[in-house]
């Protein structure tokens, strides 16, 4: 997992929301399977993610035999990682070879082993001695699973977001990758996926360098200032978005845009030492982060799909440092959910869907504008609030909530159905301080809120 890194933070001008729907039941989605704790034997945990969960993939950061023999027969795909200690080891092709024979022929394709990751984010360790050897490790290992008859295995590298070099404009599309490890380093590896057909694998996490200023802008939440990117005119309206095409822009860059994006890590805590830490953050996150891996894509890559791994599957007792590495967990030791981003089966935890309040307008709450919002306000709400999914027919000529025709009564109308349709929540009803929560219904005539 990344520490903050300094090259994101062109990005924190911006702050979000986005509206959000999710299907009943998830599918296609990883989670990180950390083991830093007293959690379950992975013979339960297999059984629990495959009989209990839609994740169908799970990323471990070793090679623990116990693991890939508990997975053997499930169908669950394992992303297996090499410590990074022994990456300078696998620069010898014979050592390669037999680190392929002693972790990954005795269990595949009993296990179905998807990835291979030399490490993880080896960059930021600023080790020249891992640095040098990643990229030939990673040819070595390739080779020892060609020669060894393996060809579903691919062999990646886990990269923080640090690859990325601060950007004075403050534009996604002119995310470019440091210099020193742009063309030295990372066209090499990124020459290395091409040719092998193998991700690019990155770990965006906004939860690293967000300003504590635009929480909101890192948790997909509201109020929110839509940024729009100078050379694209795309507009941003999250963190994770501006990240991914970041990283896309700099790829493209050194001519390798073609190259296929994975997601390796990303998450956020639900309990930390700071107010933006709660289950309902952490699920708002992840369910905003599912939708994205289902194909909603971003600017620069529309309708893409990212797969994806979220971090991570458990609460990890274990782990050393501040309260928010303890809780990055989906479940907790003994399988209870943590909070429910739809990813369990059977009407299990919420029925499978989001642990969110329904929308509903019984028990008398209801949106609608202050009296002392201005007019460039109001319509900046119609705006943003039309552009998220709301259906904005009824105040549109000949609706039923055209009339009267007034910014004001148009944006009260907008901002409650936005309001009732995620959960009725305070923060549903902020719009930069503009919205106002009353207990009088305010519907008129064959205007219904």
């Amino acid at each position: 997992m990344a520490k903050a890194p300094p090259s994101i933070s062109l990005l924190l001008l911006l702050s979000v929301a986005v509206f959000l729907t999710t299907p009943a039941v998830i599918s296609a989605i990883g989670v990180n399977y950390g083991t830093l704790g007293n959690l379950p034997p992975p013979t339960q945990v297999a059984n629990f993610i495959k009989t209990q969960t839609s994740i169908d993939s799970v990323k471990i950061f070793d090679v623990n035999p116990d693991i890939l023999r508990a997975f053997a027969g499930t169908g669950i795909s394992v992303v297996v990682t090499v410590p990074n200690g022994d990456i300078p080891a696998l620069a010898n092709g014979r050592q390669a070879r037999r680190w392929v024979s002693v972790n990954i022929l005795p269990f595949h394709p009993q296990t179905k082993i998807k990835y291979i990751s030399v490490g993880n984010e080896i960059l930021l360790t600023g080790d020249n001695n891992m640095i040098n050897n990643l990229l030939p490790a990673m040819r070595n290992l390739n080779n020892a699973l060609v020669r060894a008859g393996v060809r579903d295995v691919k062999v990646t590298t886990a990269h923080s977001l640090n690859i990325i070099a601060y950007d004075l404009t403050g534009a996604p599309s002119s995310g470019r990758f440091r210099p020193g490890w742009d063309k030295g380093i990372l066209a090499p590896i990124l020459a290395y996926h091409r040719r092998t057909k193998s991700p690019f694998m990155v770990n965006p996490y906004p939860y690293f360098g967000f300003d504590p200023k635009n929480v909101n802008f890192a948790i997909f939440r509201t109020p929110y200032k839509a940024v729009r990117d100078p050379f694209t005119r795309h507009v941003y309206t999250n963190m994770f978005d501006a990240l991914m095409d970041s990283t896309y822009s700099a790829m493209k860059a050194l001519g390798y845009g073609d190259v296929n994006i994975v997601v390796g890590e990303t998450g956020w805590p639900s309990a930390c030492d700071a107010p933006w830490c709660s289950p309902a953050n952490a699920a708002w996150f992840n369910l905003n982060i599912i939708k994205r891996a289902q194909g909603q894509g971003t600017p620069l890559m529309p309708n893409r799909r990212f797969e994806t791994y979220i971090f991570g599957l458990f609460n990890e007792e274990g782990k050393p440092g501040p309260t928010a590495e303890r809780n990055w967990g989906l479940f907790r030791a003994d399988f209870s959910p943590v909070y429910d981003v739809g990813l369990l089966r059977n009407g299990q935890g919420g029925g499978g869907r989001p642990a969110l309040p329904a929308p509903s307008t019984a028990g008398g709450k209801w949106c609608v504008a202050r009296s002392g919002a201005t007019n460039t306000q109001l319509q900046d709400s119609i705006n943003w609030v039309c552009g998220q999914g709301v259906d904005c027919k009824p105040i549109q000529a000949g609706g039923s909530c055209f009339n009267p025709s007034s910014l004001r009564t148009h944006a009260s109308f907008v901002m409650n159905a936005y309001f009732q349709s995620h959960g009725r929540t305070d923060g549903a009803c902020n719009f930069s301080g503009t919205g106002m929560i009353v207990g009088n219904n305010p519907s008129n005539g064959a205007c219904k809120y």
